[in-house]
């Protein structure tokens, strides 16, 4: 009876132990592996019957590789060595699929898939890449910064480019001839009659005759030499063969060394000494010049492709009409702007190519027709933003040829991104696609007839797969489960392994055939019995109107047990141009579990895709042109309003919190709606926006020293001495992204001011995103402590 007793108790115990509840920060941050191991990585096996897939169900230190058969659906451990052979090694593969190509140990394989034979084409120290067929079977590959070519019917492997890398040799000068000189070479005249035979027939004379024994064959004609490209200080890239083999295009670009790069110190090594880590450059710095060129080998000539003669090339940015000198002094120079150039992309055959040029400036994209005969171009579609271009899948992100002719891509002409398809030979331009939602990924099936894409029609949060003709027409919805459906379609598109997930839910594997109403079924279950056994929280989904009109879309948390002062925490997402009002499982999981923290504590919690979120169309999207900390700032704080109008909360006692571009927002709302937020935590925050990268901000507010009014208008920095409530920041100090110098100059500031409402953590060993969970569990007992001590006074 005892020893019943002892075990009943034993289980007791183990049972208690699995149970998360109630929340803490020391059990939210652990190693995530206490929530279990999600799927990642899904392949499919050549023949479409297999998905392989990471997964690691057992939390052990290592993941590995399961596989599941789609006809019994259950998955075991696999091999890699298997997963290999089956996904057919990620072959290249002809026009037909009946042939494939690719690279191991850096060589390159071939495969025959009718006679099932494999080849080895090279074995050599240098490695080959990016090997690909030609459209008549004969195989292009590239050898360190050269282009091969081999015909596999006669085994011949041709050399296509002799680029070399250095300066042009200059030959040394002939010395002029002297006197001396010309009265030798008129004796030798003089005295040999073979000189004067030679002389009046205008050959070569030397030591050899024509074609005698012995001698040099005249009729010889010596091999061709392929034309020889000096690379001189320029890096080479992007070389691209056309189909028909006939055309080589590549780029130089000229390095730039005036720029500074950015230094990181390292204070945690393991030498005991301070070691830099080095970094990238600031906004604003000079950007590298390109220029693409064609090789034309039919005719041994080289020749630049003309970006010159781009419709629109010398228009200048609205923007710069707030600075009339500059205006003055652009429209004097009248140059072109500069461009970044991407492709060309071939059709099947070779007979069509397309350009995609992009503007340094970020406000045009440019689809053009390359004439690869002269270096051409004209212009097909012109894609034109005032604030800059974007969106999901423009760029050139989501386009391929339909035939020789037609050819699909994206576009916001219409506001939200949408498919399009053009031809080439009419320049005619269909839209396939329309309404208020995104499409957000895209894929043409194997036959050419049929369009695939992932799109938020039902709504901004919920994404689903669909099919529609190419001509266009109505929509079918291929996936059913409302929330996050992320799909990997079998080589034979008869299957489609579906990432799923919902808002309490994380992403588990599903499989399911490709038809209309047909059931997923789902493979994997991940989830720990610790994480499983708290009633983690579906936010109440929410729209609202800002004070511009516009709708915006939130999820809240309502307090379990209201805390007597009601305090309310608003929660704002990362980077900017990111989704997480959705019905999927977020990114943000840590902050997620959280927030159910904070609700169980007596919060009410909102969760805001502020102006500049992704999934909402274009207006959204650039909304912050030229004023970050504006509309998306002002947004969180009519999420408020909205908290206390229809939550109860009270106005006195509201904080935020937020890490990257969060943490930016809330050092802005700290110090431009003191009256709003008492408290706030600011993690990993951008206070200067002149510090930060150029591809990410010169985008949003131009570069500092053409239009200092936006980033004067756009950094926390110069709001400092607006600060009121409580403030803790929070920073890594080898973050190679926001560097710890943006906090630094900040901190700075504060002390300059006189301010001492503010605390800065610091994390010695810790990059943007933080790793260790020490580290996790340190900032949020902090942010948890700070809304405890100033929320709940």
């Amino acid at each position: 009876m005892k020893k019943y007793i002892l075990a009943l108790l034993l289980l007791s115990t183990v049972v208690h132990a699995q149970q998360v509840a109630p929340l803490t920060v020391e059990k939210i941050m652990r190693d995530p592996k206490w929530m279990g191991v999600a799927p990642t990585n899904y392949k499919w096996s050549a023949d479409s019957k297999t998905v392989f897939f990471t997964w690691n169900p057992e939390s052990k230190e290592k993941d590995q590789t399961y596989s599941v058969s789609v006809v019994n659906g259950k998955p075991i451990l696999a091999d890699d060595k298997n997963m290999a052979q089956e996904i057919g090694n990620n072959y290249t593969y002809n026009n037909d699929r009946s042939l494939g190509l690719y690279e191991k140990g850096g060589d390159i394989y071939f495969y025959n898939f009718k006679t099932k034979v494999e080849s080895r084409l090279t074995n050599t120290v240098e490695r080959e890449s990016g090997a690909r067929f030609l459209f008549n079977n004969e195989i292009v590959y590239q050898r360190g910064d050269n282009v091969f070519q081999v015909n596999l019917a006669n085994s011949e492997l041709k050399q296509l480019t002799n680029f070399v890398r250095g300066k042009r040799p200059t030959s040394p000068e002939r010395p002029m001839a002297s006197v001396q000189d010309s009265w030798l070479k008129t004796d030798q005249a003089e005295l040999f009659d073979i000189i004067k035979k030679r002389n009046k027939a205008g050959t070569r004379s030397g030591m050899f005759g024509g074609g005698g024994r012995g001698g040099f064959n005249t009729s010889f004609t010596p091999q061709k030499m392929i034309k020889t490209i000096y690379l001189e200080d320029r890096i080479l890239t992007n070389i691209i063969v056309s189909p028909d083999g006939r055309f080589v295009t590549y780029r130089l670009t000229t390095p730039v060394t005036t720029n500074h790069n950015i230094i990181v110190p390292n204070y945690v090594t393991a030498s005991g000494y301070t070691e830099d880590i080095p970094g990238r450059t600031k906004v604003g710095e000079t950007l590298a010049k390109s220029e693409s060129f064609i090789y034309d080998q039919q005719r041994d000539s080289i020749y630049v492709i003309h970006t010159a003669q781009i419709p629109g090339i010398k228009d200048l940015p609205d923007y710069v009409k707030d600075y009339p000198k500059q205006l003055e002094e652009r429209a004097k120079k009248n140059e072109d702007r500069k461009v970044n150039l991407l492709g060309p992309i071939w059709n099947e055959r070779g007979s069509n190519a397309i350009i995609i040029a992009d503007a340094a400036d970020n406000k045009d994209l440019w689809i053009l027709k390359l004439n690869a005969a002269t270096g051409e171009v004209s212009l097909l579609d012109r894609q034109r933003d005032e604030a800059w271009i974007g969106g999901p899948g423009v760029g050139g992100r989501s386009l391929g040829w339909i035939d020789q002719n037609r050819f699909y891509y994206q576009s916001e002409a219409t506001g939200y991104s949408h498919v399009y398809v053009c031809n080439i030979a009419t320049g005619e331009k269909k839209q396939i696609t329309s309404g208020k939602w995104e499409v957000q990924s895209l894929q043409l099936s194997k036959d050419k007839k049929t369009f695939y894409l992932s799109g938020n029609k039902e709504h901004p949060g919920i994404t689903h797969f669909y099919k529609m003709n190419i001509e266009g027409g109505d929509f079918v919805q291929l996936t059913s489960m409302k929330g996050g459906n992320e799909i990997t379609m079998s080589p034979d598109e008869k299957w489609l392994a579906i990432n799923y997930s919902y808002m309490d839910k994380p992403w588990e594997l599903y499989i399911q055939p490709n038809k209309p109403g047909a059931k997923a079924v789902q493979v994997t279950k991940s989830t720990s019995t610790e994480f499983d056994s708290y009633k983690w929280r579906q936010p109440d989904m929410v729209t609202f109107k800002n004070r511009h009109g516009a709708d915006v879309y939130a999820r809240v948390y309502p307090a379990t047990n209201p805390h007597p002062n009601k305090p309310a925490v608003v929660f704002v997402h990362g980077a900017g141009y990111l989704q997480n009002v959705h019905f999927w499982w977020s990114q943000y999981f840590r902050e997620y579990m959280f927030n159910n923290m904070l609700a169980d504590n007596g919060y009410t919690v909102i969760d805001i895709d502020y102006t500049a979120s992704s999934g909402y169309g274009r207006d959204h999207r650039t909304g912050i042109y030229r004023d970050m900390g504006g509309k998306d700032l002002s947004d969180n704080v009519d999420g408020v309003k909205m908290l206390v109008e229809k939550y109860g909360v009270n106005p006195k006692h509201v904080g935020l919190y937020g890490g990257s571009y969060g943490g930016f927002i809330t050092l802005m709302g700290m110090f431009k709606e003191p009256e709003v937020f008492a408290a706030g935590a600011a993690l990993r925050s951008v206070t200067d926006w002149a510090h930060y990268n150029h591809g990410y901000t010169s985008n949003i507010l131009n570069e500092p020293v053409n239009d200092p009014i936006a980033y004067k208008r756009s950094s926390p920095i110069y709001y400092a001495d607006k600060l009121k409530g409580n403030l803790l920041m929070a920073h890594g100090m080898v973050d190679v992204n926001v560097n710890f110098q943006d906090i630094v100059r900040i901190t700075q500031r504060f002390i300059e001011l006189g301010k001492d409402n503010w605390e800065l953590a610091v994390y010695p060993v810790e990059d943007h995103g933080f790793v260790e969970p020490s580290s996790w569990t340190d900032e949020y007992k902090r942010i948890f402590k700070l809304f405890e001590t100033t929320l709940k006074k």
